[in-house]
């Protein structure tokens, strides 16, 4: 499974969302499933995931599926 797999099904999982929702373009908050709480259980999916720990801005900073990507890219993860 690559990375781009990976991050889909995060989402998927995190957010209890359709794989088809999980687009660069969909942003924290747009839906319902996004909300503050659902974030931080989409940042432990991630973390474990990737194998990774994100630090406190990346988390705050992590306001749409490519701006994850971006994020975990810093934590040497291709896409």
């Amino acid at each position: 499974m690559d990375n781009q797999q990976k991050l889909v099904n995060a989402f998927v999982q995190a957010l209890g969302i359709q794989q088809d929702q999980v687009t660069d373009t969909l942003t924290y908050n747009t839906i319902k499933e996004w909300d503050s709480t659902a974030h931080m259980i989409l940042v432990a999916e991630l973390e474990d995931t990737f194998d990774v720990m994100l630090d406190t801005d990346d988390i705050i900073d992590m306001s749409s599926v490519g701006k994850a990507k971006t994020i975990l890219a810093n934590y040497d993860i291709a896409f």
